[in-house]
């Protein structure tokens, strides 16, 4: 098969593709060497960017995908916001991230961290895919642990979880800390003693 020949197949099984494709599996598809598809998806890649076309030619979640480009993000979201009901709630979003930076969790180990039960965010969690039972825990009982899918990934548009955000990205630093410990210790005489 010609370069072309091979890059139009590749083409049309990711265009159907419900998931990222193993170049492994690409390459048994379309019989010719990893390599020489690897070649060829990075072509693809590249000439995508340089026609500046709407969609990608990505590598996330251990597999190739056509994604949209982020610059049109925009006219995408309005697209999938016309039927809301697959969003996640704000509850749903937490629990997710909890599972993502915690993981291998418990269902006792989230509601914890979030203070509320999280059995029925949990189960929708793992409903639509995000989350899946990875184990289970030492101890009494054995509770089910959860981590996140490579459905998640994808969503994300990450290769790993290696490609989070740092969770300390999104603490304060020390002096905003302790200007916000000082704001709320109570001050004057007799504050904080009983009344």
């Amino acid at each position: 098969m010609t370069d072309l020949e091979v890059a139009r197949a590749i083409e049309a099984v990711l265009l159907v593709a419900l998931e990222p494709v193993p170049v492994g599996l690409l390459a048994e598809l379309v019989e010719e060497p990893v390599e020489r598809v690897e070649t060829i998806c990075s072509q693809l890649a590249a000439d995508y960017r340089s026609a500046r076309r709407g969609f990608r030619l990505v590598e996330v979640a251990g597999g190739f995908r056509l994604m949209t480009d982020p610059d049109l993000a925009p006219y995408v979201e309005r697209f999938a916001t016309r039927d809301v009901s697959h969003r996640l709630s704000t509850a749903a979003l937490e629990t997710l991230a909890i599972v993502a930076y915690r993981q291998p969790v418990s269902r006792s180990q989230i509601a914890a961290l979030r203070g509320v039960n999280v059995d029925g965010v949990v189960r929708l969690l793992e409903q639509r895919g995000y989350i899946h039972a990875v184990g289970r825990a030492e101890g009494p009982g054995q509770p089910v642990l959860y981590g996140t899918t490579d459905l998640f990934l994808e969503r994300l548009g990450l290769a790993s979880l290696d490609q989070l955000p740092r969770i300390e990205d999104f603490l304060p630093g020390p002096e905003t800390a302790a200007s916000l410990e000082q704001q709320l210790r109570p001050h004057g005489p007799g504050a904080g003693a009983p009344g």
